[in-house]
């Protein structure tokens, strides 16, 4: 006998016990359901929305404190780098534009093409 035809037939079974129960007994199981049913509710801590918003809370109310720590690190260090690089280069343009300008060279070598290959060779790293 296979477990789908064995449950089917203890369906069955309960099912027609169920018409031959006595009424006081129907009341007492009814009663029994509905306080285990009871135990089984919880309460909502949230409304959920059905919308981004609810998604996003739900998400926040998830993470830990240290998630969030480092999240924070992490991006606090990539401002600090971006903002280092970006230095960086600017004080390598300066530095460029003020041996420029410092520089006696005609008009015609700044529109030379090979004159920005020169300037990479030339500048000091």
């Amino acid at each position: 006998m296979n477990e789908e035809y064995f449950g089917y037939k203890i369906r069955q079974h309960l099912n027609r016990g169920l018409h031959e129960l006595r009424p006081e007994t129907a009341v007492r199981l009814a009663a029994a359901r509905e306080a285990a049913m009871a135990c089984q509710r919880q309460a909502v801590s949230q409304s959920l929305l059905a919308t981004v918003g609810g998604f996003v809370q739900s998400q926040f109310d998830n993470l830990r404190l240290k998630q969030l720590i480092s999240a924070l690190a992490l991006f606090i260090g990539v401002v600090f780098s971006a903002y280092w690089i970006a230095d960086q280069r600017v004080a390598e343009l300066g530095a460029i534009d003020s041996a420029l300008l410092a520089d006696d060279l005609p008009i015609s070598a700044f529109t030379d093409k090979g004159f920005d290959a020169w300037l990479k060779r030339a500048s000091p790293q």
